[in-house]
């Protein structure tokens, strides 16, 4: 009987999506706004738009081609460049002639390339440009089964018959163009059908194909649409990579229900200056990305007058309190509400203004734990980071916290249809439509994720209140546990590290340790503007993370992440290292979670120091 309203829910949402696939829905949203600006590449000062009408018409070209090449239903089709339009035509039309499309990190080795190509059996790939190729350069000489390579570039484009140019594909598309043809390729395909496999990240260097169905994405669209209550024709920004799970839902799918006008942002590191341009109305940031956003505004706020940052801490203190009083679906008191209105029309509706967030109704967060201050800070400007919890294996969030139904350090509630329970270790466990089937080729790992009653194991350790909101402690196997038996969750200890703007990246270590270390890396955006706000000179990283100044504001850091962790939790020692960790350099996942084997690799001579320390 208590599951009686999910399985109501559940009910309802499979009745609307019946019969959808991603194909008949872009179909749809053309039919009923051919007009509207679907896709913006920056372009200059501007932008180079096509309305819905123009993209699918592309979209049938591409198709066209791609039968043309005789790529037939159910090949793989890989694609590896940054977000651009020309990443979802190829995508969508692929999709189109039957294929499934997949895109593939583009800071994975060559060696997790190959691995994913010979995986699917890619039949044809689209790359963007030199490095691209570059990393692709060992699976097309040992995979046969790759015959074709088309490159958005076309100075990075190689001679030979395997060889076109994207411009080439275009035009082969409007040459062989068979709308009839693509027609029945793609109204042959079944919700039940695989719409793209993702390949996880994973910290290990282990990449798992997940292949999700249009079945699995219509219903995760349509709850996100119910949880964050969003509108159309709205623009949105993309910029994390196409292979991640929520970019993929959020700017490539859901647009296709909402008519959403997508700028696409293919350097993250202009995503500031984008944001400001676009003004979006839906917005996604991993942690990182706020944390980055937030050292920024902090740095530009320091450099004020003393008058100035006390005018804005007041008005912030206002925006919190109103948010905070808001949650778990509360109505602010009368006098809390009208602070915050008056702080907000004062100045923090034009902060908002100044940073590109005015016009913003749904902004989240998702990938891995938010730190509770960076949520603070923003709520502070007005500006609600809704928390959400999924992973690649449940199509996204599974659990959510929606514009009018919140509370802060939270995940949310489970979504609407969808089944969330703890298992007796703590585990989180879910059951519904947006449930994968398992893994690609490896029966034992799928057998590892879902048992035999269809609950699909998360491997991360939470909690549950009353109300029925879930907050993520830390994955399953990254608990490590002290040579005094305690077990403690590393990432608890490093939110609380970053709390200071200086550092960039923490990682807590002490399985069968007598106590946890630290590994501390410095923001490299926030170090110069510290230094210079306090006549410190800065010429590298490496030799600023060395000065004294800087090695006590850490440990005044650390001091303060202490004082709020148990006396297990709290680190013992710790080390300022004078890089940065990147994806790159391979300390982080594209989601940029920490790679925690590779590190504790890499730096095991560093630890090992750690614990010689008196």
């Amino acid at each position: 009987m208590a599951d009686s309203p999910i399985l109501a829910e559940r009910a309802a949402i499979l009745d609307e999506i019946a019969g959808r696939t991603i194909c008949a829905q872009f179909a749809d949203i053309t039919a009923a706004h051919p007009d509207a600006p679907a896709y913006s590449n920056p372009a200059g000062d501007g932008w180079d738009t096509l309305t819905y009408g123009e993209a699918r018409r592309r979209v049938l070209e591409a198709a066209s081609a791609f039968l043309a090449l005789g790529i037939e239903p159910g090949d793989a089709v890989t694609l590896m460049m940054v977000n651009r339009t020309e990443h979802v035509l190829a995508d969508l039309g692929a999709l189109h002639a039957g294929a499934v499309p997949i895109t593939v990190y583009a800071t994975l080795a060559p060696e997790q390339v190959s691995y994913i190509a010979a995986d699917c059996r890619a039949r044809a790939v689209v790359l963007g440009g030199a490095a691209d190729l570059a990393r692709w350069e060992s699976a097309l000489a040992e995979l046969p089964h790759i015959e074709h390579v088309i490159v958005l570039d076309p100075a990075a484009c190689p001679d030979g018959e395997r060889y076109l140019t994207w411009d080439r594909l275009m035009e082969l598309g409007r040459e062989r163009y068979d709308e009839a043809a693509v027609r029945a390729r793609y109204e042959a395909i079944r919700p039940e059908d695989t719409l793209t496999v993702l390949y996880t990240s994973g910290t290990t260097g282990v990449c798992k194909g997940v292949p999700l169905t249009h079945a699995n994405v219509c219903f995760e669209v349509a709850v996100v649409d119910r949880v964050g209550e969003l509108g159309e024709l709205n623009p949105q920004i993309s910029y994390l990579t196409y292979a991640h799970i929520a970019e993929r839902v959020l700017s490539m799918y859901l647009p296709l229900f909402k008519a959403s006008h997508v700028h696409f942002c293919p350097d993250p590191l202009q995503l500031a200056g984008v944001l400001r341009q676009v003004r979006p109305a839906t917005f996604f940031g991993v942690p990182r990305v706020w944390e980055k956003l937030m050292a920024g505004l902090l740095a530009v706020l320091a450099t004020q007058p003393e008058e100035q940052q006390a005018r804005v801490r007041e008005a912030m203190a206002a925006g919190v309190a109103y948010l905070e009083a808001g949650q778990r679906g509360a109505t602010p008191p009368e006098e809390i509400r009208e602070a915050y209105e008056k702080a907000d029309a004062s100045l923090l509706s034009t902060i908002r203004g100044l940073i590109g967030f005015d016009r913003a109704h749904w902004v989240g967060s998702g990938a891995a734990p938010l730190s509770l201050d960076v949520q603070r800070f923003f709520a502070g400007l007005g500006i609600n980071i809704l928390e959400v919890y999924g992973m690649t294996e449940t199509t996204g969030a599974f659990t959510a916290n929606g514009p009018g139904d919140y509370s802060f350090g939270s995940v949310g509630r489970a979504v609407p249809g969808v089944e969330v329970r703890l298992a007796e270790d703590g585990e989180i466990l879910m059951r519904g439509p947006i449930a994968a089937s398992g893994y690609r080729n490896l029966p034992e790992a799928t057998a590892e994720l879902i048992d035999a009653d269809g609950w699909l194991r998360t491997g991360d350790v939470g909690e549950v209140d009353e109300d029925g909101y879930y907050r993520v402690v830390d994955r399953k196997k990254e608990l490590f546990i002290t040579a005094g038996g305690e077990n403690v969750a590393p990432s608890l200890i490093e939110n609380h590290l970053k709390r200071h703007p200086l550092i960039a990246q923490a990682l807590a270590y002490g399985d069968r340790r007598p106590y946890p270390v630290a590994l501390i890396t410095l923001d490299p955006e926030v170090a110069p503007r510290w230094a210079e706000a306090r006549g410190i000179p800065f010429t590298s990283l490496a030799d600023f993370a060395e000065r004294p100044e800087v090695v006590a504001e850490v440990a005044t850091a650390v001091e303060q992440a202490n004082a709020r962790l148990a006396r297990v939790q709290q680190i013992k020692h710790w080390r300022v290292l004078p890089v940065e960790w990147t994806t790159e350099t391979d300390e982080l996942t594209p989601k940029f979670s920490l790679k925690r084997r590779v590190i504790h690799a890499k730096y095991a001579d560093v630890i090992d120091t750690l614990y010689d320390a008196t």
